[in-house]
């Protein structure tokens, strides 16, 4: 065992390497384009994702999300919210409660638009891209996953900024600290998005929800 030391040594240092290093390139990749909600550039949209939802209500994470994304739109950073989630599943409806908890919070529900195929980050890019014709955003997350959404949807093709909330404390921390421990292998699944750039899940026809709610008054 003893013998053997050095190169497991060196194996486990390089597998660690292996799966730190594009997480490291995410967040220095990223860092020019990820703001707090008072200095983000304005964005026609802001692309909320999803974070799971118990029965009507969103869950703690996601209703953080939700609550950024409100202020944002309060602030005139943006004009139209774009929140996917997944919809699989019948009676399970990210979207639409998404949108029925900003409706509670003073947005208007015309200005909130539902992408029920929004399964995992990269399919939320792409759809927001190719099927709601969006370029310019404001992804809306998590810190520890904003560098992996705005690398994402900047390889979609987007022009995105995004924000983060740092959803530490306020019975948050649990969660947040099992989200950081999760992101380096989750940015390890999404190098092979960004070198593949394969076709969400579900794609579908166009849809002109976006264009419609820019346009509402």
């Amino acid at each position: 065992m003893r013998r053997w030391a050095g190169p497991l040594g060196v194996l486990g240092g390089l597998g660690v390497y292996a799966v730190l290093a594009p997480l490291g390139w995410a967040y220095a990749d990223t860092a020019r384009y990820r703001y707090s909600a008072a200095h983000v550039p304005d964005t026609p949209v802001a692309l909320v994702l999803g974070a799971g939802i118990w029965g009507a209500q969103p869950s703690p994470l996601l209703a953080r999300r939700l609550d950024l994304a409100a202020d944002l739109y309060r602030r005139g950073k943006v004009k139209v919210l774009l929140v996917s989630g997944d919809n699989r599943v019948k009676g399970y409806d990210e979207p639409t409660v998404m949108r029925t908890y900003l409706a509670g919070k003073g947005v208007p529900e015309r200005k909130v638009v539902r992408d029920f195929a929004g399964l995992e980050t990269w399919d939320s890019c792409v759809r927001a891209k190719r099927i709601f014709g969006v370029t310019r955003l404001t992804v809306v997350t998590q810190n520890f996953h904003l560098p992996r959404a705005v690398a994402l949807c900047r390889a979609a093709g987007i022009q995105a900024w995004g924000v983060g909330d740092n959803s530490m404390g306020g019975g948050r921390t649990d969660a947040t600290i099992k989200g950081y421990v999760r992101e380096p292998l989750a940015m390890v699944k999404a190098m092979g998005s960004l070198t593949l750039r394969p076709d969400p899940a579900l794609l579908g026809r166009k849809e002109p929800g976006v264009t419609q709610a820019l346009a509402s008054p």
